[in-house]
C-alpha cells in the first residue's frame, strides 16, 4: 500500500500518496490546476504545460501531472505569475490552429473554451498561423477536424492505453506536428480501429465528433472512460 506523505499545497497542509503526482493530489484536496492533456487512468505526458506550478527550493516552474509528490514539499498553484504564463499558452494555441468556436460542434461543451473563459482570456495578442489542415470524413460514425486539434494526445493515449488498437499517433515537429491515423491513412481505411469511439470521448475539443451533431450540440464523456482505465489498472 502507497504511504501518506505530508506536503503543503498554496499554503495549506494536506496528505497525499506516495508516488502520486502533485496534480493528483492537489485535485485530491479540491485543488484547482488547469490543464488539458491529463485524464484520470490514462499516462501523464505533460504536453499542454497549463498545470505548470512553482516549488520552493526549484529554479524553473514545474508540470504538476508528471511531478512525483516528495514529503515536505511547499508547492504554489495560483499566483500572478503562473496565471499569465497559463493565459499565454491558452492564447498560442488558439493561434496555432483555426479555432471558429461559434459553428464548432462542441461550442460551449469545450475544454479549451471552458478554461479560457475560466482564466480570463477574452482575446489573442498573437498573430494566427491559419494553418491549411484537413478535415477528415472519411470514417462511418466520426469525424476528424484538424482545425480544433490541440496536440494533447489524450485520444493517442487512451486508444494505446485503453482499448490497445494503437490507431492514432502525432508525426512532425512545432507548429507542423500533425495527429496522423496509422501511417497517414485516412480514418475510413483504418485497419485497427475498432469504432469504440474511446478517442471521441477523451477529445477536450471538437477535433474528434460524432457525426450527425449539429453546432454546439456535441457532448463529451470521458469519465466512464477513466473509471474503465482504472478498473485495468492502465496507470492507477
Amino acid at each position: 500500500m502507497p504511504s501518506k506523505i505530508s506536503i503543503r499545497i498554496d499554503g495549506e497542509l494536506i496528505n497525499a500518496q506516495s508516488g502520486a503526482s502533485l496534480l493528483d493530489a492537489a485535485l485530491a484536496a479540491g485543488k484547482f490546476i488547469p490543464s488539458l492533456c491529463h485524464m484520470k487512468g490514462l499516462s501523464s505526458v505533460g504536453a499542454c504545460r497549463l498545470c505548470v506550478v512553482e516549488v520552493a527550493g526549484v529554479g524553473r516552474l514545474l508540470p504538476a501531472c508528471t511531478t512525483p509528490v516528495q514529503d515536505g514539499m511547499n508547492v504554489t498553484t495560483q499566483n500572478d505569475k503562473l496565471r499569465r504564463y497559463r493565459r499565454t499558452i491558452l492564447e498560442l494555441l488558439f493561434a496555432e490552429r483555426n479555432h471558429v468556436c461559434a459553428v464548432c460542434v462542441s461550442n460551449n461543451h469545450c475544454e479549451l473554451q471552458a478554461l479560457a473563459t475560466r482564466l480570463g482570456v477574452t482575446s489573442v495578442r498573437f498573430p494566427y498561423t491559419f494553418p491549411r489542415v484537413a478535415v477528415d470524413l472519411s470514417h462511418r460514425k466520426f469525424a476528424q477536424d484538424q482545425n480544433r486539434c490541440i496536440l494533447c494526445t489524450r485520444c493517442v493515449r487512451v486508444c494505446a492505453e485503453v482499448e490497445g488498437a494503437h490507431v492514432w499517433n502525432v508525426v512532425s515537429r512545432g507548429v507542423g506536428s500533425r495527429l496522423v491515423c496509422e501511417l497517414n491513412r485516412n480514418w475510413g481505411d483504418s485497419r485497427n480501429c475498432t469504432s469504440c469511439g474511446k478517442c471521441v470521448q477523451s477529445c477536450p475539443t471538437g477535433a474528434l465528433a460524432e457525426k450527425g451533431f449539429a453546432v454546439e450540440e456535441m457532448t463529451k464523456r470521458p469519465e466512464p472512460i477513466s473509471r474503465l482505465a482504472n478498473l485495468r489498472g492502465v496507470h492507477s
